[in-house]
């Protein structure tokens, strides 16, 4: 496998965070980049660590978490944009005092983590037979995601401070979009 290839996965497995991150942060209103840079670590190291551990449980285990992984998702994402949704539907118009975004809590931050890296976990197998080589994969694909979170990140808050609109609201929505999109292309693809 190439370089350009492991290129290309990272990409790949780095589009749920960089669409999680630009839903998750449309709504907070200011660049606060220690936030910004915590939310890419995180998203960066689990995208990264994912692959490393399904390449460490190899091709047997893997086949079986392979099977729900997308469940595992949406699910993940389905809840976190539903409690979105009805909080943005709650949520008074007058209170405007403190930006929302999902990632003001460490629990929060883990729980989105790993619903944006769980189904990366499969691309490890495909390393089983490459050896060390494994090393190098890993630190592309979390590189690639860190990056592609920071651009989500600035995405989301310059669209949310540019118009005014409940962007819990859309967050939630696209939060369960891709759970839904995750679940529909397992689905199809027969996995």
């Amino acid at each position: 496998m190439s370089f350009f290839e492991i290129c290309l996965i990272s990409i790949g497995l780095a589009m749920d965070c960089f669409a999680v991150s630009i839903a998750s942060s449309i709504g907070y209103g200011r660049y606060n980049w220690s936030k910004i840079v915590r939310v890419a670590l995180f998203f960066g190291l689990f995208q990264g660590l994912m692959p490393f551990i399904g390449w460490l449980i190899g091709i047997g285990f893997a086949e079986q978490i392979a099977k729900i992984d997308h469940w595992l998702a949406f699910a993940i994402l389905g809840f976190i944009g539903g409690k979105m949704l009805v909080e943005s539907l709650k949520k008074n118009k007058n209170d405007e005092t403190t930006p929302k975004t999902l990632f003001g809590s460490l629990k929060m931050l883990l729980i989105m983590s790993v619903a944006t890296s769980i189904d990366a976990l499969a691309t490890g197998l495909i390393f089983v037979p490459m050896g060390n080589f494994i090393y190098t994969a890993v630190g592309i694909i979390a590189l690639g995601s860190f990056l592609f979170t920071i651009l989500g990140c600035v995405i989301g808050i310059t669209f949310g401070k540019r118009f005014k609109l409940n962007v819990e609201f859309i967050g939630g929505i696209i939060l369960c979009g891709i759970g839904l999109k995750i679940l529909i292309e397992h689905l199809i693809n027969g996995c």
